[in-house]
């Protein structure tokens, strides 16, 4: 039995249709297991932080998200590793590297959830990958009510990486031998400005559409519930990345033996999450 934590979320719920799909036993947990809508053949189980034992008995396997946790990841581990559980795989960072701003709130949360996995002695697999194709999703209410999309940063250049190529190279850390004790960086295949981004997912949709910059400092509104602190954090990491090319890796076609998908492709995967 496969368990997957944060099983609605992009890359969770792309893991376990891919699961499902090759007829792995899938528990699916969520908070809310009655609109979660995951298939059919998953065992969708409610998250409760209370009982990890009954969420974790019969695994063999674990996917881990650290907000999935539910803030209870030692709790976790410790009923991961009295169910017998054979390894873990944690969607981590691509924030945690050499040189990186160790006091950055996600290098925190995330290094600490490392940390806490090497202490556990479970045998572990991490996937740090950078820039989601999915943050595009911020600016689907603006592309759906006009042709502008204001943001931070229209040089910020990042390689985005689809979420199912994310989701592919956990299936494959879970099912085949080698990737304990690895750690596995995920880029997208090419670089994007969030300007290039603006121009792909236009082309998916039919429409022309145009980046705004926005100051940094009058960022707020475009980040509703984002603490100040880690809003700070994020605006400081998108301004280092503007003029610089980032980090590229062909580890998803290592891994899977497909190539990594484009921006424009997952642009075009999603083209109805943009449209009116």
């Amino acid at each position: 039995m496969i368990v997957v934590t944060g099983a609605t979320g992009n890359v969770g719920r792309a893991l376990v249709a891919r699961l499902v799909a090759g007829g792995q036993p899938v528990r699916a947990l969520t908070r809310a297991p009655e609109t979660a809508g995951l298939p059919d053949k998953a065992e969708v189980v409610r998250f409760r932080a209370d009982d990890p034992a009954a969420l974790l008995a019969g695994a063999s396997k674990l996917f881990l998200y650290v907000q999935g946790a539910g803030g209870r990841l030692p709790e976790l581990l410790d009923a991961a590793r009295a169910a017998g559980v054979r390894q873990v795989v944690l969607l981590s960072s691509g924030i945690i590297k050499e040189g990186a701003d160790e006091t950055h709130p996600i290098h925190v949360m995330h290094a600490t959830a490392e940390r806490r996995i090497r202490d556990s002695g479970l045998p572990w697999t991490f996937l740090r990958p950078n820039a989601f194709a999915t943050n595009a999703l911020q600016w689907a209410p603006q592309i759906r009510a006009g042709n502008t999309v204001h943001g931070v940063f229209a040089g910020m250049l990042t390689a985005p990486i689809h979420e199912d190529d994310i989701a592919a190279v956990a299936e494959r850390a879970l099912l085949d031998d080698g990737h304990e004790g690895t750690v596995h960086r995920l880029t997208g295949p090419a670089a994007a400005t969030n300007s290039d981004q603006i121009a792909a997912i236009g082309r998916a949709v039919g429409r022309e559409l145009t980046f705004v910059e926005v100051p940094p400092e009058e960022a707020a509104p475009l980040f509703p519930g984002t603490p100040p602190a880690m809003l700070q954090g994020l605006l400081q990491t998108f301004g280092a990345t503007v003029g610089v090319p980032p980090e590229i890796t062909g580890t998803v076609e290592e891994i899977t033996g497909s190539p990594a998908r484009t921006f424009g492709q997952w642009a075009a995967d999603h083209a109805a999450d943009f449209r009116p």
